[in-house]
């Protein structure tokens, strides 16, 4: 018999970031598999634009969490993050002589689950019935 406790996991979702996605993996990757608090120093301190929109995931995923779980921040860690390609926008802009030169602006989708760690475990009661 195992027994498994509750749903363990929160996420926020960020849609048609206004940024590539290869810059926002860039700072993804450094806060994967971090505790929350750990995480949110880390975003404070990096000096790229992409942190400002992946801090406030986290910390909209922490509040899913502790509103909508009851679950403590504290115990919480980034358990999965991931960043897709979204749409891009293309443009021309006028050059000389009646050319246009391409202008693309691409956006992302970035995904912040968080997990509790306190509930995470699972017990397994089979070698007690032996």
């Amino acid at each position: 018999m195992i027994i498994k406790k509750r749903n363990t996991k929160v996420y926020a979702l960020g849609q048609h970031i206004p940024m590539s996605a290869h810059k926002a993996r860039k700072v993804v990757d450094q806060i994967r598999g971090r505790s929350y608090e750990e995480t949110l120093m880390i975003l404070e301190l990096m000096p790229y634009r992409a942190c400002y929109p992946i801090f406030k995931l986290v910390y909209s995923a922490a509040a899913n969490a502790s509103h909508n779980m009851n679950f403590k921040k504290g115990e919480l860690i980034v358990s999965k993050a991931e960043v897709n390609e979204g749409t891009t926008v293309k443009k021309l802009k006028p050059r000389a002589r009646g050319r246009g030169y391409p202008i693309k602006r691409p956006s992302c989708h970035i995904t912040i689950v968080l997990k509790d760690i306190s509930l995470a475990e699972e017990y397994d009661y089979n070698y007690l019935d032996n």
